[in-house]
Parts: C-alpha cells; sequence; structure tokens
C-alpha cells in the first residue's frame, strides 16, 4: 500500500510539473516567427496626476524592423463595459486582461498626458526573443488574456517580471544585485504618495490590513513599476558580468504639471481633537455630538469588515483598524452613559493596542488625533 501512494504521489507532481512548463515548452518548439535582430525591451512609464496612474505603469516592447513588427504588450487595461464593473472593482473580482497595440499608438498616449517614458533594452538571444515573444502571443488570444488583478502580487509589472524570467527558460537564471530600501508593501506605496496625496495615504493605511506589512524580497519589490526598473538594472544572469538590461534610455521627459502639496490630513483631526478636548473640559460636549462621532466611527468598522470578509483582496484582511473603529461603538452611540463599564474598557484597551500598530507599522499620523478624541469621549463615559 505504501508503494502505490508513492507511486500516486510520483504521478501528481510529476503532472503539476509537466503543466506549469507545457507553455514554454510548445513555444520552444514552434517555428521562430521574428528575425535574429529582433529586441525585447522594458517599457516603464513615470505617474501621472490620476491616483490610478500614481504608481506609474510597464510593459514589454518587442520590435523587428526586418519583419515590421513594433508593438507593446500591456498588461494594466480592463473593460469598463464589464457587467456591475464597480461592484467587481469593489470586491477584487475584477479580471484585467493584456492589452497590445502599435509602439506610436502606445506612446501618443503618455505623449498627450506629459508622462515620462524609460526603455531598457533586455539582453536576450534570439531564441529568447522569440520565446518572449510567442509567449505574450499566446498569452493576449481572447480565451488567455484575462487574468485576476491583485495590486500586490499579480499586476502589470508582476506580469512582465514573470514572462521575462519564463522567456530564460529557467527562473533561477536571474541574480538580483540591487541595494535600495528594504521595505513593507505599505511602505512602498505610501512612500510615493507622501507629501502630494497625504488624503489618499490615509485612505490607503485605512483599508490596508496586516498583509500589506510583509517585508518585501527585492522580486517581490517589483510589484511597483519604477522599483522593477531599477532592480533590472542591477540584476544579470548566471555566469555573465553585466546586466540583463542595456542602460535606461529616457523616451520621453515628464511635461506633466507638478502635484501641489495637499493640506495634511494630520492638522484636521489635530483641531478636531482639541475642539472637542475644549468642549469636554468645559462640559459642553453635546449629546448628539458623541453619538455622531461614534455612529461614524462604528460605521467605518462595518465597511472595513466587509472589505475584509465580503472581497477577495488580499491586501484588506487582518484589518487592525477594527480596533479603533469598532462596530462595538454603534452600541455605545446609543446607550451613551447606560452602556455597559466592560464594553467601556474593553474599547480603550482596544484604543490603545490599535495606537501602537500605528505608531510601529509607520502608518498614517492623522489616526492618532482620530483615537485620541474617541478614547476621550468613552474615557468620560467611564467617569460618568
Amino acid at each position: 500500500m505504501k508503494r502505490n501512494a508513492k507511486i500516486v504521489l510520483l504521478a501528481c507532481v510529476g503532472l503539476i510539473f509537466n503543466f506549469q512548463f507545457s507553455i514554454f515548452n510548445s513555444v520552444q518548439a514552434q517555428e521562430m516567427p521574428l528575425s535574429q535582430t529582433a529586441v525585447a525591451s522594458v517599457l516603464t512609464c513615470g505617474p501621472g496626476n490620476d491616483f490610478y496612474t500614481t504608481f506609474g505603469h510597464s510593459a514589454i516592447r518587442i520590435c523587428d524592423t526586418a519583419q515590421g513588427i513594433d508593438l507593446v504588450y500591456n498588461y494594466g487595461t480592463f473593460d469598463f463595459d464589464t457587467p456591475h464593473f464597480y461592484w467587481k472593482f469593489m470586491r477584487g473580482q475584477l479580471d484585467y486582461m493584456l492589452g497590445r497595440s502599435s509602439f506610436n499608438g502606445f506612446m501618443e498616449e503618455y505623449i498627450y498626458y506629459g508622462r515620462a517614458v524609460w526603455e531598457q533594452r533586455l539582453h536576450l538571444s534570439p531564441q529568447e526573443v522569440n520565446n518572449l515573444y510567442l509567449m505574450l502571443e499566446w498569452n493576449y488570444q481572447p480565451e488567455n488574456r484575462y487574468y485576476r488583478y491583485d495590486f500586490f502580487r499579480d499586476n502589470c509589472a508582476t506580469r512582465i517580471r514573470d514572462m521575462v524570467r519564463l522567456s530564460l527558460g529557467h527562473t533561477d537564471t536571474l541574480i538580483a544585485d540591487y541595494e535600495g530600501p528594504v521595505r513593507t508593501y505599505r511602505r512602498w506605496v505610501t512612500h510615493e504618495l507622501e507629501g502630494t496625496l497625504e488624503w489618499w495615504r490615509l485612505g490607503i493605511d485605512l483599508l490596508f490590513g496586516l498583509p500589506a506589512d510583509h517585508r518585501c524580497t527585492d522580486v517581490e519589490s517589483m510589484f511597483l513599476p519604477i522599483v522593477m526598473h531599477d532592480i533590472y538594472a542591477g540584476t544579470y544572469p548566471k555566469g555573465t558580468d553585466g546586466p540583463i538590461v542595456d542602460e535606461s534610455v529616457q523616451l520621453l521627459p515628464e511635461k506633466r504639471a507638478p502635484l501641489s502639496r495637499s493640506f495634511p490630513p494630520v492638522v484636521v483631526f489635530a483641531l478636531v481633537f482639541v475642539a472637542v478636548a475644549l468642549l469636554t473640559w468645559k462640559q459642553k460636549m453635546p449629546r448628539w455630538a458623541d453619538r455622531t462621532l461614534f455612529i461614524l466611527a462604528g460605521l467605518l468598522g462595518l465597511a472595513l469588515l466587509f472589505m475584509w470578509f465580503g472581497t477577495d483582496h488580499y491586501c484588506t484582511e487582518w484589518n487592525l483598524n477594527i480596533l479603533w473603529a469598532s462596530p462595538l461603538l454603534i452600541l455605545i452611540a446609543i446607550r451613551l452613559e447606560r452602556s455597559p463599564k466592560w464594553a467601556l474598557w474593553l474599547q480603550e484597551g482596544c484604543f490603545a493596542v490599535a495606537a501602537v500598530w500605528v505608531v510601529w507599522c509607520g502608518l498614517s499620523m492623522a489616526l492618532l488625533p482620530l483615537m485620541l478624541t474617541l478614547a476621550l469621549r468613552v474615557g468620560v463615559l467611564l467617569k460618568n
């Protein structure tokens, strides 16, 4: 029986291995459609002025002048005509797809919006360029082009990273010599927002849970296009001295209007805390104001619970903001001084734990005056 179980296990492992490499092997078996002079490049696009363009973009260019081919493959497109588009987007169930366009058509959009574009030519053999081209063409077929988008683990940049590695035939042939900072997913994202999009940063820190505080490896950090650009500059195949890409060439300069600095949310919520503290000191805080504060915080907590349990978003799970924006505050808003003492003490303890998390993980400091405001009013109920 044990021998039969081992045979079954080995057969299953063999099937999985064959499935993983079936696409690559079929690509190698095909006749090379590109000439010996064809080249492949990674295009990195700078940020735009809209929030969804803040983190830039990546694409792959395949250029074969002998065949009259100059195409750009882009994994960052989606169909606005998808039924229930916004509902699927909110629940993390929206499929993105691989798009294909001419190089000139691709560049026209970035010229129009004044966004910078850099090109890094990949040092690939003619066979490897053909591998990449054939895999992209296979991926562009209607039945293959859609994929379930994940902001950290499966996006327009990580797809390109994985395609380049597969085109080499072995995923262990690349060695990164990147000396950039080691950051969590959260810190990589919020670093791009500091100073100009502070309110968006606050929203991200509200929505992201503990998975966003994972410390990224070099490969994982490539989920951001500009970071992938920098890592490729220091990445080389085993047994070689040079990087896998040529020196980056800027195809388009940045001409977009710079974003103005946003008014810091920490100042706004600090002023709210000061106002509430003054009213508390003078014992003039109206009951309706307490109820409003608690209900708003409780409703935010219910929204965070929905993002945790009601969506497929990986990054919104285990969100400790639920400790201070607690649905328990809705019960407290209803009963105020008649609230159970255990509920008030429990909520105060949750405020303390949440504050430690905010400081430890480097979340937006605007969250602290929010917590202090709520903790102050819950403390008054305890005293009374």
